[in-house]
């Protein structure tokens, strides 16, 4: 991975304010889909597609490429735009969200599209397919990493314990998870729901080693990645505080669009507060 020099940072940042724009467009096209994590997930998800997987969108499934299990696959829409603008698949197809016959439904579908590691919805199951997926690395020596994206609310699902306690044990350096730290749930606040904290003590417990960044900070995340590398006695997380709703002032922090798209008129005036952070972005790099 080459050095994040501040034109790179730019790049980056102004993709992901795309993948936001893309994101609000698609959902309102489909009339259903979640908004607030995909949104407070874009830098995260832009920063692993154009900065830190070893992947080949035209070679999907090269054998040495990274491994990204999505776990909270309700937040698939910013997944599915970042791999269009990857050129995992044309960018109009991106309108075909939760249609019938599409390849890109609501929760990821292996077999429908290339690229998809998993099929995922039921929560709690992605860490578990990640850690076997990095333990059957290091069996057969190979050196490719494994990434597995979790939800916080996720992280009130038994079987997530159970994996977390099984990468522990076997040392799983090659598996790094990231925690959507957006501390919002489709019910509520999840520190009012299910309480999650100390969140940290409980990973460092089961013998992982923690890192903490400002998941919407580009250069944070990727700093703590290449940290995590580093790493070779134990499996990393990742606990990334994100905002949900990211980019659009009015819903950021409000869980009542974690799982509701925009409407018409409010996709409109979403998309023009996102054009202005663009035109910000643009002039704060100059």
């Amino acid at each position: 991975m080459s050095e994040l020099h501040d034109d790179k940072l730019k790049d980056l940042e102004l993709k992901a304010n795309t993948a936001r724009t893309l994101l609000i467009e698609m959902l309102v096209e489909a009339g259903s889909g979640h908004t607030a994590g995909p949104l407070g997930m874009a830098d995260i998800f832009t920063t692993l597609y154009f900065y830190i997987l070893n992947h080949d969108p035209k070679n999907p499934d090269w054998p040495e490429r990274d491994r990204l299990i999505l776990s909270n696959g309700h937040i698939t829409p910013i997944r599915y735009v970042s791999m269009a603008q990857a050129g995992y698949f044309p960018i109009e197809e991106l309108k075909t969200l939760r249609k019938l016959g599409s390849r890109l439904q609501g929760h990821p579908e292996r077999e429908r599209l290339s690229g998809i590691e998993t099929t995922s919805g039921p929560l709690g199951s992605g860490l578990g397919q990640a850690a076997g997926i990095a333990y059957g690395a290091r069996m057969d020596k190979k050196t490719f990493r494994t990434y597995c994206l979790m939800s916080d609310a996720e992280q009130e699902c038994g079987n997530t314990w159970e994996s977390a306690m099984f990468a522990g044990k076997n040392k799983l350096h090659n598996l790094t998870a990231v925690i959507d730290r957006n501390n919002i749930q489709i019910d509520g606040y999840t520190e009012d729901i299910m309480p999650l904290e100390p969140l940290e003590d409980k990973y460092k417990a089961f013998g992982w080693r923690v890192l903490n960044c400002d998941g919407n900070n580009i250069r944070d995340f990727a700093d703590k990645v290449e940290q995590a590398k580093a790493i070779f006695e134990k499996p990393t997380v990742i606990i990334a505080h994100n905002i949900p709703g990211k980019g659009i002032h009015e819903i950021e922090f409000d869980y009542l669009w974690h799982g509701k798209p925009p409407k018409p008129e409010e996709g409109k005036k979403f998309l023009e507060e996102l054009r202005t952070l663009g035109g910000k972005i643009r002039s704060e790099h100059q």
